[in-house]
């Protein structure tokens, strides 16, 4: 269905499913995003992520705006985006889950260690990076946090793992 806009150019509109059905036709890499929050150290599952600059060292990440993720990344001026290996499926799930455990006892199951960032590392991960963040933009339904990277590590003999059309992937 096409609609006129105030400028007389032809917009379609279409419903979030089939938008979402289209992005799924992108594959992505599947983080999980991390801040030491000020009551406990905080994590979700994101696969909006990108790099951003070499010089400096810029990533971005987007949660949503009215989220828990978003207030403590607002917060604590810091992130760090844990790139999932191809074996942690189950943790993907688990920073997913909107019923996951949150506050003190968020990764007390959770094999990690605290980054200098204040940041949990989660073990096993396919490499990972250290953030401060630099700026935020409001974008719809939400933030785009723009951080500098002050450390890093990558395992270059795990397999990342991967999301396409609506399944969890592995590289082959």
């Amino acid at each position: 269905m096409r609609q006129e806009t105030p400028h007389g150019q032809q917009e379609r509109l279409f419903e979030a499913r089939d938008f979402r059905a289209a992005l799924s036709a992108f594959a992505t890499g599947v983080t999980v995003i991390t801040t030491g929050g000020t009551d406990a150290c905080f994590g979700v599952t994101a696969n909006a992520f990108s790099s951003v600059s070499l010089k400096p060292p810029l990533v971005l990440v987007c949660i949503k705006a009215e989220s828990g993720g978003s207030r403590e990344i607002g917060r604590s001026a810091n992130f760090a985006v844990n790139i999932l290996s191809g074996d942690q499926e189950t943790l993907s799930r688990h920073f997913a889950c909107p019923d996951r455990p949150r506050g003190p006892g968020a990764f007390r199951s959770i094999p990690h260690w605290i980054a200098a960032s204040g940041s949990p590392i989660l073990e096993g991960v396919a490499a990972y990076l250290d953030c401060r963040l630099v700026t935020n933009h409001r974008a719809g339904d939400h933030v785009i946090f723009i951080g500098e990277t002050t450390d890093f590590a990558v395992d270059p003999r795990v397999s990342p793992l991967l999301f396409h059309g609506g399944r969890y992937r592995r590289v082959a």
